[in-house]
């Protein structure tokens, strides 16, 4: 049971912030350093008031003794576990929840909300007791390749303990909503300014700018999502047009990737590095297959485009088609020859300036800002309830 330390504090759980001495601790299955995207906005933005603490999934590893390796970047704690090849889940979670205890006594880690995005984290971090419980279901973590054992049992204790849960994109919050009484739906957002430099960049890269225009390009993660089909038939239809995919390929074999001269792999980028690329584009794909792995994605790469006033063409998404298809804000088109026309009309769109007014109008309601202020928002009020509660218990027992 939670119980506050102070008066002052219990003042300030009541009057409309949380105390700058809780911590964050975020259980990801994302690497830190991997890609820009979610979890790394919101606690970038977390840490200008909290100290942040990001625990990433374990590395195993032939080594005798785990230790748990610590960097701080944009004022974040990057906590990596490396645990020995013990060839025993139970030995490993029981090892990791010993290391992560004594960490926390060495920070002075004593007030603590955890927010989690991989239920897995649960089976080394469920004897601690924080003072609220965040889920931010991310992404339907269980249709994706390669999926933990054991996840979907995890994501229900999940469930049952968050006070609680945020969706990733509207199909995912319909998806789960009927699983928590205190859900709420928060879609990718946007970093206007970030991606708006494209605008005025005029130098390209390098490695793109020797590249012949049209340049239509995607970036984001490479893996079981990419319509790999589809990238090889509309660069055969289109040979005189350069496809650029940017970003790292994981979970795929590299050789089953369509190889065109018109088709350019320039590898991950940092997260700085993009805008840079975007100048050069004439138009942005979503370029995501119809299977298991994107049923309920948000794609963050959708308002990002907009935001470098990019026309984007993307296949029929849920989550992209609603509602940026249904505003006409982007072009929607899944076979080979709808997509080609799609394009078509996309790269007539530049000068657009209804378009472009539209999509300005639109993005200007959303940002990673807002979100954060709407997400807090609800934690406070999770965070005054809860301590209301647990108030009046200590008040019976006396």
């Amino acid at each position: 049971m939670y119980k506050s330390n102070s008066s002052k504090k219990n003042f300030n759980l009541l009057n409309g912030s949380i105390p700058e001495d809780y911590d964050y601790i975020c259980f990801s299955h994302l690497r830190w350093d991997f890609v820009f995207q979610r979890p790394q906005h919101l606690f970038t933005r977390i840490s200008e008031t909290n100290r942040v603490f990001y625990i990433e999934e374990p590395v195993i590893e032939n080594i005798e003794a785990g230790y748990l390796n610590e960097t701080i970047q944009e004022n974040v704690f990057i906590v990596t576990p490396h645990l020995p090849d013990v060839n025993s889940n139970r030995k490993n979670n029981a090892y990791l929840n010993a290391l992560l205890k004594d960490f926390f006594n060495v920070h002075n880690i004593n007030q603590y909300i955890f927010w989690y995005y991989t239920p897995m984290a649960l089976n080394y971090s469920k004897a601690f007791s924080p003072a609220l419980i965040v889920y931010d279901c991310m992404d339907e973590l269980s249709k994706f390749a390669g999926a933990p054992k054991g996840l979907l049992r995890n994501e229900k204790l999940l469930f049952s303990s968050a006070d609680i849960v945020f969706t990733g994109g509207r199909s995912l919050y319909e998806h789960k909503k009927k699983r928590h009484g205190n859900i709420f739906c928060f879609p990718s957002s946007i970093d206007v300014e970030h991606f708006g430099k494209s605008k005025y960049i005029k130098e390209e890269p390098s490695d793109q700018k020797k590249i012949a225009s049209p340049k239509i390009g995607f970036f984001g993660v490479v893996d079981e999502r990419l319509n790999i089909k589809l990238l090889d038939e509309i660069s055969k239809a289109k040979p005189e047009w350069n496809w650029i995919i940017i970003g790292p390929v994981v979970k795929i074999d590299p050789s089953t990737l369509p190889r065109h001269d018109n088709i350019h792999y320039l590898g991950s980028k940092k997260y700085d590095e993009l805008p840079s690329y975007l100048s050069g584009w004439d138009v942005a794909i979503i370029l995501f297959a119809k299977n298991d792995a994107t049923k309920f994605i948000s794609p963050t790469k959708t308002p990002e485009y907009l935001a470098a006033g990019k026309p984007v063409v993307s296949t029929s998404i849920k989550d992209v088609v609603y509602p940026y298809g249904k505003l006409e804000l982007v072009h929607i088109a899944d076979t080979p020859d709808e997509f080609v026309e799609a394009v078509e009309k996309a790269l007539m769109q530049k000068d657009d300036a209804a378009w472009q007014k539209k999509t300005s109008a639109f993005l200007a309601t959303n940002s990673w800002n807002k979100t954060l202020e709407k997400m807090k928002s609800i934690i406070q009020e999770a965070f005054s309830s809860k301590y209301v509660m647990n108030l009046q218990i200590d008040t019976n027992d006396i």
